[in-house]
């Protein structure tokens, strides 16, 4: 995308070095930053942030107040909820079984990521293709995830596995007798067939 063309858009801001093909599809208020490129298709909310070097591909969709930091490659398939936050550097795949010369590269192939509302995916974490993340779910830095993680969840290590729970807020919560209150917010929260509810 040129200068004169991000000069010319009021609702959006693209740096000058990035690349957004035509065709896509950016809501007001979003931020595109250094070396981006956004491929025809992609759909990408409002008021996102959007790093330096982050690929953005045909199919990705991101909803509303999305941050992606540097160095971050969204795929197809993938597909972020509104308040998703996507720690440096962390990597998102789509097939299961990539080979170099057996061509995997049609939707057929892709296997889909779901990111519900309001997750964090810490810097340098893996996510294998064909998971679901839950609502406020927490994934730790480093981690590899291999399996869906639950609202709420918090997981890390390689296996990324549980590790307890978070609040909205990002507040771990300790729970006495299957119940919560998070020390920074107050809310309140139950667990229930292995799963936290708010009360």
């Amino acid at each position: 995308m040129t200068s004169d063309h991000v000069k010319n858009n009021l609702s959006y801001f693209v740096h000058e070095s990035s690349y957004v093909d035509v065709g896509t599809s950016i809501g007001e208020g979003t931020s595109i930053w250094h070396f981006c490129h956004v491929f025809k298709g992609a759909r990408i909310g409002k008021n996102c942030k959007i790093g330096q070097n982050v690929v953005i591909h045909s199919t990705a969709v991101l909803y509303d107040h999305v941050k992606v930091q540097n160095n971050v490659s969204i795929y197809d398939g993938v597909t972020l909820e509104d308040f998703v936050f996507c720690g440096p550097s962390c990597v998102f795949t789509n097939i299961i079984n990539p080979r170099s010369e057996v061509p995997r590269n049609t939707s057929d192939h892709y296997k889909k990521i779901l990111v519900q509302r309001g997750a964090s995916i810490g810097a340098n974490a893996t996510i294998v293709c064909g998971v679901t993340i839950g609502e406020y779910a927490f994934i730790g830095a480093g981690s590899v995830v291999t399996k869906d993680v639950k609202p709420h969840e918090l997981v890390y290590g390689s296996p990324a596995t549980h590790k307890g729970w978070m609040c909205a807020c990002g507040v771990k919560l300790s729970f006495v007798q299957d119940k919560a209150v998070c020390t920074e917010c107050s809310t309140k929260f139950n667990i229930i067939d292995n799963r936290v509810t708010k009360e």
